[in-house]
């Protein structure tokens, strides 16, 4: 989840007007609302079909869309969330027997949480982490790294940003993946900017300190409380305003700043999919929504 933090008014007026500002409330697009099913956003879209209708006829009817946009696109931006990973095991954040349901954010991933409790954070980060080394990228993950190598192949440009945290879009092969909300295989001081990259080596000394000024170092991560990277966020930002098909995968569609590429591609004029397991606040404002598990629907868009 995104915490929801405040920017300055200065900030906000030197954004480019398709940039999300961040405010009090939330995060909004400047000129354009959040996704509102009942408004006229939803006469472009093509309707999702009904619990217990997945991949029927109409659903195949627009996977042949769906990959017909595919292969026309010169541009692809695509945003992944927690859900592509789900299907190789990982856990969600939400639902039922997702990571929160047992677990408080505020104490165990917040920087005031961290503060207050310094070894009991990074223990279960550490855990967590430790947890990813048998997971394996399932098709999906595969799909969009084989989608980003044709379409490079051949002179185009494909972005993908992502929630998850878990670098299984890099072990599948994709390449340059904007992660939107850090990665638990980093670590970072606390104090000071030194980073470093641990994959999964054991860290047997406990809570490491910086080896540049010696205070904690802690996970990569974005916690609540926290706001995205701004480099990563404005490189995703502008893919999404530049590309001519956005994709949106394993995501809830309401998380954000995240959620807000989804808005900024659409105001774009780009052409829009959703492949999500459920509907999503997007699935009415998306030009085709699939609803399935991405791993059988992604490599069905591209065969």
């Amino acid at each position: 989840m995104i915490p929801r933090t405040t920017t300055s008014a200065a900030a906000e007026n030197a954004k480019p007007d398709w940039l999300l500002a961040q405010t009090i409330t939330g995060f909004y697009l400047h000129g354009h609302r959040q996704f509102n099913p009942t408004t006229n956003l939803a006469a472009r879209c093509i309707m999702a079909p009904r619990k217990g209708e997945l991949l029927n006829v109409e659903n195949s009817r627009k996977i042949d869309q769906a990959a017909e946009l595919i292969r026309q696109a010169e541009r692809i931006a695509v945003l992944s969330g927690a859900g592509v990973s789900a299907e190789s095991g990982v856990s969600t954040y939400r639902g039922a027997g997702g990571i929160w349901s047992g677990f408080s954010a505020e104490e165990l991933a917040s920087p005031q949480g961290f503060a207050r409790d310094p070894g009991k954070v990074w223990r279960w980060h550490d855990e967590r982490r430790m947890g990813l080394r048998n997971i394996q990228p399932n098709a999906a993950h595969r799909a969009l790294a084989e989608l980003q190598h044709r379409l490079e192949a051949r002179g185009g440009s494909f972005v993908l940003a992502t929630q998850n945290i878990d670098g299984l879009h890099q072990a599948a092969g994709s390449n340059n993946v904007l992660e939107l909300h850090g990665t638990i295989l980093a670590i970072h001081c606390s104090a000071c900017s030194h980073r470093r990259h641990i994959g999964f080596e054991a860290i047997d000394e406990g809570l490491p300190r910086c080896p540049n000024c010696g205070e904690f170092m802690r996970p990569d991560i974005v916690w609540f409380g926290e706001q995205l990277p701004q480099d990563v966020w404005t490189a995703a930002a502008r893919a999404a305003g530049a590309c001519r098909l956005f994709m949106t995968i394993g995501t809830s569609a309401v998380v954000y700043p995240a959620a807000g590429l989804i808005e900024i591609a659409i105001a774009a004029g780009a052409k829009t999919i959703e492949v999500n397991l459920e509907e999503t606040p997007a699935s009415h404002a998306v030009d085709i929504a699939l609803h399935g598990q991405a791993g059988d629907l992604l490599p069905r868009l591209l065969s």
